[in-house]
């Protein structure tokens, strides 16, 4: 009988302390003439980095494909009684995770994972589809983490913080008063969408608190460059029911910053959730954290949302210089009608973008949100 062939993976894991190799007391006791316990000592050593010192190991896997499953996607055995789940939110060391056995399960997370060499902030993030073992009726232990698609992350301290997994929509929850609208942090939500081909939604929220005409022409100019954009009142309910009808069957993560009324909208949306809500601080006009950590909720609609923390700044994660341009729908049409091929429409001659602002075909808010973010966050000090 032919055996049975696994997938096998080349895995970097992160270099761990190692234990002192030599024996300290060799030289104290040749000193001391203590010749018999020195004729029992090792001869020779290995200072190659193998064994303890190597920092790969070859592992089993679903998928031999570790660009697929983010490097995440192995585990030693393959264990037909795992069960398949999906992560709810992430405490600490814990996990919760809803198998598809309907149960709830408190997970911890298998020592394999923890040890990858990866550029994550965490190995395990909500929204992830797993494979765990159930340990008792309420406890388990996550031996993978599946193919991730729909990914929503930002750069953090140097690395990528995976805010959720596994999503269809992002609703870029934004306020047009308190606190006020902040147009730089949608565009940057817009382009780590674009980046992800995860379709954004740009939800202006506390529509009543303001004369909705005041905000028209931005959302005028959203809408003309293809984005879906709904005007909401998470305090009077208006344009709630279309926001319902939009996330029916639907994955869907709303990101914004704090105060913006994530919370609220959620509420609204699944009557009895019971979120907790805060106030925008009078003093500075930002809000105050009541979400502190991303949480998956089953909605009645079939679908699942995702409420996350509120986000004051959003740094891009894997986007370069020359790429924000092409991913701007209102700047693709030109970018590739340049001069030079690697025209970051700045200061350049010949520049077919520069051309279209001056022109109006392209609004000038956009191109100076543009330079901003190049200036700012893209290009060296």
């Amino acid at each position: 009988m032919p055996k049975k062939k696994h997938n096998k993976l080349r895995a970097d894991f992160r270099k761990k302390h190692q234990g002192r190799v030599r024996d300290s007391d060799l030289t104290r006791r040749f000193q001391t003439g203590d010749q018999d316990s020195l004729a029992d000592a090792v001869q020779s050593e290995r200072l190659t980095g193998k064994g303890d010192l190597t920092r790969k190991r070859t592992v089993i896997g679903a998928d031999s494909n570790p660009d697929q499953a983010a490097g995440l996607n192995v585990k030693l055995d393959t264990d037909s009684d795992l069960i398949r789940g999906r992560v709810v939110s992430v405490h600490g060391l814990k996990v919760r995770v809803i198998g598809d056995d309907g149960r709830r399960y408190e997970c911890a997370v298998r020592q394999l994972l923890k040890s990858l060499s990866t550029d994550q902030r965490h190995v395990v993030v909500a929204g992830d589809r797993v494979m765990l073992r159930a340990e008792s009726p309420q406890d388990g232990m996550i031996e993978s983490v599946l193919p991730r698609r729909g990914v929503l992350s930002r750069t953090s301290r140097g690395k990528q913080h995976v805010i959720v997994a596994n999503v269809d929509y992002v609703l870029i929850i934004a306020s047009v008063a308190r606190p006020s609208l902040k147009p730089a942090l949608i565009d940057r939500f817009l382009l780590t969408a674009a980046q992800c081909e995860i379709q954004p939604i740009i939800v202006f929220n506390k529509c009543d608190l303001i004369d909705p005409m005041r905000i028209q022409p931005m959302v005028g100019v959203y809408a003309s460059m293809g984005y879906r954009t709904l005007m909401v009142s998470a305090e009077t309910e208006w344009n709630i029911d279309p926001l319902r009808a939009l996330l029916t069957g639907k994955q869907a993560v709303l990101a914004g910053q704090s105060g913006v009324g994530k919370s609220s909208l959620l509420n609204r949306i699944q009557p009895g959730l019971g979120l907790a809500v805060g106030e925008v601080s009078d003093d500075n006009d930002k809000g105050r954290h009541t979400t502190t950590a991303s949480r998956l909720i089953p909605t009645d609609g079939g679908g699942a949302v995702f409420d996350t923390p509120g986000i004051r700044q959003f740094q891009l994660w894997n986007i370069e210089a020359n790429e924000v341009g092409g991913l701007m729908p209102d700047f693709r049409p030109y970018v590739s009608s340049c001069r030079y091929p690697d025209c970051l429409h700045l200061t350049e001659t010949d520049c077919a973008v520069k051309d279209a602002v001056a022109d109006a075909r392209i609004d000038a808010r956009r191109y100076d949100a543009y330079c901003h973010l190049l200036e700012e966050d893209l290009l060296p000090q």
